[in-house]
């Protein structure tokens, strides 16, 4: 971030002086929902900074992505193959999203 300045205690010190507060917070996961995908941080390094009352949240640490299926998507396939929610979430993930081939080896089985 700052040259010189890899000592977290160092960096602290120097945030602290522009009246920027940090805390290290002790995250097993961090999980990060978008449209259409999680992004899961495991074992992460986090730290919160308050600024003029705002928190800033940093996150260090090594991603996996996976694509998450719509709710509406879930939904649709559990209808219609007849499946529990978990039947259809896997046989979302399994074909990528398509729903037609989620439905169709739903009712294959």
């Amino acid at each position: 971030m700052f040259p010189g300045m890899g000592n977290p205690k160092q960096m602290a010190g120097m945030l602290k002086q522009f009246g920027i507060k940090t805390e290290e917070l002790d995250a097993d996961r961090v999980i990060i929902e978008c449209s259409g995908k999680k992004i899961t941080i495991r074992e992460p390094k986090v730290t919160v900074m308050l600024v003029q009352g705002q928190k800033i949240f940093t996150i260090m640490g090594t991603p996996e992505e996976e694509n998450a299926a719509s709710e509406g998507d879930v939904k649709l396939v559990m209808e219609q193959a007849g499946a529990n929610k978990k039947q259809a979430e896997d046989a979302l993930k399994k074909h990528s999203g398509d729903i037609a081939e989620a439905i169709t080896e739903l009712k294959k089985k």
